[in-house]
């Protein structure tokens, strides 16, 4: 028997971790059992055009969602991990407030991706891999890569220098050698090790 038979389950997942540039991004969805969306799957599987449209269709059709972000301050501040878990509590509590009318005081269950929660009050569990067994959080991995992705659309347009709309921040060997050629930009991770060695 299915334990959370009588709750909603929103699922929540971050994009974003890894790269040396740009705040992490989570989302949460409650997706609409009446309108299911076939082709759900990690983001990271799904070709970035497929992506774009799936997260159209999941913001059309999920029951509620919500993006939301920690800044790159905030990742040198407090640490990448607590930053994730950080945008992780904003998206559920934006998406709570949101669409608070359509949930309507219903129960609700969260599963997250990963092995850590937030700290949220609503009922929550970390499942490993869930992005890939969990359609809620497939949804919200597409939803944060997605946005992730446009926002790194427009920081290459205000840094065209560093190549963001290709590598999208990640520290490939091109962005390692534009960042030694151009130095840190006010959208990098300080306390990323390749940039703070730079940074010297």
């Amino acid at each position: 028997m299915n334990q959370h038979a009588n709750q909603l389950i929103c699922g929540v997942d971050e994009a974003g971790r890894g790269p040396l540039a740009g705040a992490v991004y989570a989302s949460a969805v409650i997706l609409d059992a009446g309108h299911p969306i076939s082709g759900l799957a990690d983001s990271k599987k799904i070709k970035e055009k497929r992506r774009d449209a799936l997260a159209i269709e999941i913001k059309q059709q999920a029951l509620a969602w919500a993006i939301a972000t920690s800044s790159v301050e905030e990742i040198d501040e407090i640490n990448i991990l607590k930053a994730s878990l950080l945008a992780m509590k904003r998206a559920v509590e934006a998406m709570h407030k949101e669409f608070a009318e359509v949930l309507n005081g219903q129960a609700i269950h969260v599963q997250v991706d990963g092995n850590k929660r937030p700290n949220i009050s609503l009922s929550c569990e970390a499942i490993v891999k869930g992005d890939s067994k969990v359609q809620a959080i497939s949804a919200a991995s597409i939803l944060a890569k997605t946005a992730r992705d446009a926002n790194l659309y427009e920081l290459d347009k205000q840094y065209p220098m560093y190549g963001f709309a290709q590598h999208k921040g990640y520290p490939t060997k091109a962005h390692m050698a534009l960042l030694q050629e151009h130095g840190v930009s006010p959208v990098h991770r300080r306390s990323y090790a390749p940039v703070k060695k730079l940074l010297g």
